[in-house]
């Protein structure tokens, strides 16, 4: 019998019981869909993470103080606080690193007229808004004499310019106070929106880390230091560097564990992933389960079928069609009904991911290889789980199939 027949002979028989197909197919359809929505979910706000990582800026790398280790008692990140100005100086020695900023930070009362706001002031060198890719919006940021006389000078957040000045007013050459002092305004940066970690970027002002130091804080050492290379490729490299320079600085022996934490924005996105990860792969492993059901339903509709249709299976394979034309046809059959709602599904999946973005605001994000994969794994399930009945089907005797009432 040829292929063609087999098709048309199982097209008819699903034709002829469709509400049963149709709710046979609706195990798969709710599988796929439900495997497409979880993956879209996962991949959106793994796709949002790195997004916001990268928006911090471009190649860049953070330099941390670390942990240290006394008399055998260890600190935790940030307790040997021993990064001062003069490692940022070595730092832009490195052939790789294209521009670096010292940063220190302390919270302040800002002040103008009859308006305040408690913010983050950062101390920042002029690189700052290079390495985190950030421009102003009016005005301009301070410069490298600002920076060497300890000037006075300050640029805003964004949100902190609505507060002090209201929505859409350039604050530029305005004096506002921080603290005791009073400082002139030079600008405002863009709105930026939350960072990796949740903290509102456009919730701070910036001023020469000099400035901060001496006249706000009265620190002597840097909370951080960041810098960027010159391309993505050179990132390991710098802060390998990074690491042995300061090794160097620090007299750090030779066995003992650095004192200082270099970051890179890639093992930034390896943290903030991991969890999203284990939850979308969770996620992923329960809507699978809804396929395994998808499929043991189709098996259990094929048995049945295989038993309506005994004495039809004995007509055909009495007038000529061999067990292998039946095995083919109820094969086809399941493969059709697993294939057909995997297609549906994963158009049911779409749409969901864009209705829980539409009405939750979640990200969202379908990758191509998810789609291939349910189509592939519901063509699968139809053939897994529709290979018994149809070889049972096959393996009917025809004379005791003409026999059966």
């Amino acid at each position: 019998m040829s292929l063609y027949m087999t098709l048309r002979i199982a097209f008819k028989a699903l034709g002829r019981n469709k509400l049963r197909t149709a709710l046979t197919m609706l195990g798969m359809i709710i599988g796929v869909a439900a495997v497409i929505a979880m993956v879209a979910l996962g991949s959106g706000a793994q796709a949002q993470i790195e997004e916001q990582v990268k928006s911090q800026g471009t190649n860049m790398v953070t330099i941390m103080p670390g942990s240290m280790n006394a008399g055998g008692v260890r600190s935790g990140a940030g307790g040997n606080v021993k990064l001062i100005p003069e490692d940022a100086v070595a730092l832009r020695e490195i052939p790789e690193i294209e521009f670096v900023s010292e940063m220190v930070s302390t919270r302040a009362q800002v002040i103008y007229g009859n308006q305040n706001w408690n913010t983050q002031i950062q101390g920042a060198n002029v690189d700052m808004p290079a390495i985190r890719s950030w421009t102003t919006k009016y005005g301009s940021f301070f410069t490298e004499e600002d920076v060497k006389a300890s000037g006075k000078v300050i640029v805003l957040g964004s949100n902190v310019s609505d507060n002090l000045f209201g929505e859409g007013i350039d604050p530029t050459d305005q004096n506002i106070r921080v603290k005791n002092q009073i400082f002139h305004v030079l600008g405002v940066m863009t709105a930026k929106g939350a960072s990796s970690g949740g903290q509102n970027m456009d919730d701070q002002a910036f001023a020469p880390y000099t400035t901060v130091m001496q006249k706000l804080s009265g620190q002597q050492n840097l909370n951080n230091i960041i810098a960027s290379t010159r391309s993505a490729d050179e990132v390991r490299k710098a802060a390998d560097s990074i690491t042995a320079i300061l090794r160097l600085r620090h007299n750090v022996p030779t066995g003992d564990p650095d004192d200082v934490m270099v970051q890179t924005l890639e093992d930034i996105i390896a943290l903030r992933s991991q969890t999203t990860s284990t939850m979308s792969a969770l996620l992923a492993g329960v809507a699978l389960v809804s396929l395994i059901v998808g499929g043991i339903g189709i098996m259990n509709i094929m048995l049945v079928s295989v038993t309506e249709r005994t004495r039809e299976i004995g007509l055909r394979m009495a007038i000529g069609a061999r067990g292998s034309d039946v095995l083919l046809q109820f094969l086809i059959e399941a493969v059709v009904i697993s294939a057909v709602g995997g297609a549906i599904g994963i158009g049911m999946g779409y749409g969901g991911s864009k209705l829980i973005t539409y009405f939750q605001s979640w990200p969202t994000l379908v990758p191509v290889d998810a789609v291939i994969l349910a189509t592939v794994v519901s063509a699968f399930v139809g053939i897994f789980f529709g290979f018994y009945p149809a070889r049972k089907a096959a393996s009917l005797d025809p004379i005791e199939a003409l026999r059966f009432e």
